[in-house]
């Protein structure tokens, strides 16, 4: 009963992940790829059938598989990510009113993964 708990949450996350980057091809603000990670690691858990979907996906198959086999974030997503980062970090660094300690760990978050994107491969190996 506990294993099959577990299937049902895993299969709820990931349905919901995927949708969430489904939003996030259309909006810029969500981003897609962290989304569609998760979503694969969930079916993984959760269902063969779901999983192998989204591994063989037209769209979203091949991000998958740059990650999970290479390591690799494409350089048009890297360009979109950073230049999304930059952006929505310098608005809430400028226009929103917070303590400076607030803004120095957005702006630690913000070069975190910016650095972390950036130290990624861009193309196969």
């Amino acid at each position: 009963m506990i294993n099959q708990s577990k299937r049902i949450i895993y299969l709820s996350f990931g349905i919901a992940f995927v949708a969430l980057a489904i939003i996030g091809v259309f909006l810029p603000l969500i981003p897609t790829t962290p989304f569609l990670l998760l979503s694969a690691y969930c079916f993984s858990r959760s269902s063969e059938k779901y999983y192998q979907w989204l591994l063989n996906h037209k769209i979203f198959g091949e991000i998958i598989t740059d990650w999970n086999k290479y390591g690799v974030v494409s350089i048009k997503s890297k360009i979109i990510a950073i230049s999304m980062i930059i952006t929505l970090f310098s608005y809430s660094l400028i226009y929103v009113d917070v303590a400076p300690t607030i803004k120095v760990i957005i702006s630690l978050i913000g070069l975190s993964i910016i650095t972390f994107l950036l130290t990624r491969p861009s193309h196969r190996k």
